[in-house]
């Protein structure tokens, strides 16, 4: 639901009144998972999960073949492995790399043996690094999709204690709430963009809206207290358009099931906008 409540929040217009020509193409075949068994409990739904990934990954390599910029919009932060799968499946053809942007309260670095749910989502990017899943970590036929040196992680609050090691062991680079208190938006996202951008072809940028403050985002699956503001997740998109350097770009976990006249929707496409070009003046 969370792609619907971005579109009743007119995303594709309001890109449009940027000046961008506008193809949405509908949205990626997912099963209802009330329809199919969970699977191992160390990863839940992971067929399926792969399924989904793999159709999503070759959509988005389609897009960049013909010269389109892929905006990916879910619920899921599972699917960043397809998008991400997709993206860098069309460089590397090239003989080109990725780098990566990870805007998240969470890491998303767990894997099936540290994970204290199994649920997938709290694994794409130990999946992008070739940590996860087998079937996920070799999407498209190559593993990893991101080298750690080129992953930045923004906005982290929430890691798991088994997950803890593998951030710090990765090689990934990662700011904290606290990093961000501290230093503030504009140093942190200069950093984050050197890091993903240094031998790269450029770089994807995941925004999970768990990393806004509920206050501000309440209808996303994991809310954490404590996160950015308003303010500083529209200097963090704004800096990313000004450096010209995104090659892709989504937006995940909003859950209008969860929401307040869906505020978290509308948040997010105001986030697009920013990283896509709209000014205060």
């Amino acid at each position: 639901m969370g792609p619907s409540a971005m579109r009743v929040a007119n995303l594709d217009d309001r890109l449009r009144q940027l000046g961008y020509d506008v193809e949405d193409l509908g949205n990626v075949p997912v099963v209802q998972r009330e329809s199919h068994p969970e699977g191992p409990a160390e990863a839940k739904y992971l067929p399926q999960i792969t399924e989904t990934c793999t159709c999503l990954a070759s959509m988005v390599d389609s897009a960049l073949q013909r010269g389109k910029f892929p905006i990916v919009i879910g619920g899921d932060h599972s699917i960043a492995v397809g998008t991400v799968a997709g993206v860098s499946k069309n460089l590397r053809e090239r003989g080109e790399n990725l780098g990566l942007i990870w805007i998240d309260a969470h890491t998303d670095m767990n894997t099936p043996e540290s994970s204290p749910s199994g649920n997938v989502h709290g694994m794409p990017l130990a999946c992008c690094i070739g940590l996860g899943p087998e079937p996920l970590t070799t999407l498209s036929g190559f593993s990893p999709k991101v080298k750690p040196a080129n992953v930045v992680l923004v906005g982290i609050r929430s890691v798991d204690q088994k997950e803890r090691r593998h951030v710090q062991r990765s090689g990934v680079h990662a700011f904290t709430m606290r990093d961000i208190d501290e230093r503030g938006m504009r140093p942190i996202m200069e950093e984050a963009i050197e890091y993903a951008s240094s031998g790269t072809a450029g770089f994807h940028v995941s925004l999970d809206m768990d990393v806004v403050d509920p206050r501000e985002a309440p209808g996303v699956g994991t809310p954490v207290q404590g996160g950015i503001t308003y303010r500083e997740a529209h200097l963090a998109m704004e800096m990313l358009c000004d450096c010209a350097r995104m090659t892709s770009m989504e937006v995940v976990e909003v859950n209008p099931v969860i929401d307040e006249a869906n505020r978290t929707a509308i948040l997010a496409v105001e986030l697009v906008m920013s990283a896509m070009g709209k000014r205060i003046l």
